[in-house]
């Protein structure tokens, strides 16, 4: 009866992304049906993650990040867990043979929240790299199936997609991470005072980043290429929104792509691909 536990293990994993992320489900609907679950997993971990640090406010959340991130671990050693999102997740870690420097690379950074109001260049880069740039590392490896050569050069690109979808949440949520919170992730830039130039650059480093990100969604395995480009497009989409509101509001209005331009991009996008310009 393992694989009726591991089905459901599975199945819990993408009933969290449905309900927690209309954007990334359909990306991931629109991907070959054989990375569906895979991904869907990926994406219930580090949800699971994020919300103990952004959400439980009324609990402990250093004991309780500590102890997930220890049962993460067993259950990769293991090769089981009794918490469906562990067991889904430690499936595909072995699986792919995703590498536990990602996976702590990972859970660094969500310790980083518990502490860090603030970030300089190095503590930027670091939390980036293991909050955005790791995550889309990880999905590389589902996508690659194991070909090794083809996920290191892919790397770098999927590095980039994710450090952008990452910067641009961070535009958006600076209502919730600032002013909420109290947090402050692009270093060197005082949001009490924050104006035009301060936003044309942070705009310019994320343009950047889809630039080089792209060059790699078009050479991505064919059954990956639109569920990725279509959250490509979502992102460059959000982004344009927020490149249209000025720096004084920004911190006082949270910008969203409404679910019908999602499903006029998902037609878009599988018009491009059935017309194999993707």
């Amino acid at each position: 009866m393992m694989a009726l536990f591991n089905k459901t293990s599975l199945e819990c994993s993408k009933l969290i992304t449905e309900h927690y992320s209309t954007s990334f489900t359909l990306g991931i609907k629109t991907l070959d049906r054989k990375f569906h679950l895979p991904i869907y997993a990926i994406y219930g971990f580090v949800r699971y993650a994020d919300e103990i640090v952004d959400t439980f406010h009324e609990y402990d959340k250093k004991t309780l990040l500590s102890r997930f991130k220890r049962d993460t671990y067993q259950a990769i050693e293991e090769g089981i867990s009794l918490n469906p999102i562990l067991q889904s997740f430690q499936l595909v870690v072995r699986q792919y043979n995703i590498e536990l420097e990602l996976i702590e690379a990972f859970l660094k950074s969500m310790e980083m929240d518990l502490y860090n109001q603030d970030y300089d260049a190095d503590g930027y880069t670091e939390y980036i790299y293991g909050s955005a740039e790791v995550v889309g590392l990880m999905c590389l490896r589902v996508f690659c199936e194991g070909d090794c050569l083809e996920f290191d050069r892919l790397s770098s690109p999927a590095r980039k997609l994710g450090a952008a979808f990452q910067k641009v949440n961070f535009l958006r949520d600076l209502k919730s991470d600032f002013v909420d919170r109290g947090r402050t992730y692009f270093p060197g830039v005082d949001f009490s005072d924050f104006g035009l130039d301060a936003k044309q650059l942070i705009e310019n480093d994320i343009q950047r980043d889809f630039d080089e990100a792209y060059i790699g969604i078009m050479n991505l395995p064919q059954g990956a290429r639109m569920g990725v480009y279509l959250a490509y497009k979502y992102y460059q989409t959000l982004f344009a929104k927020i490149k249209q509101v000025p720096a004084s509001r920004i911190q006082t209005e949270r910008v969203r792509v409404p679910n019908p331009q999602k499903i006029a991009l998902l037609a878009q996008t599988y018009l491009k691909y059935r017309l194999n310009v993707l």
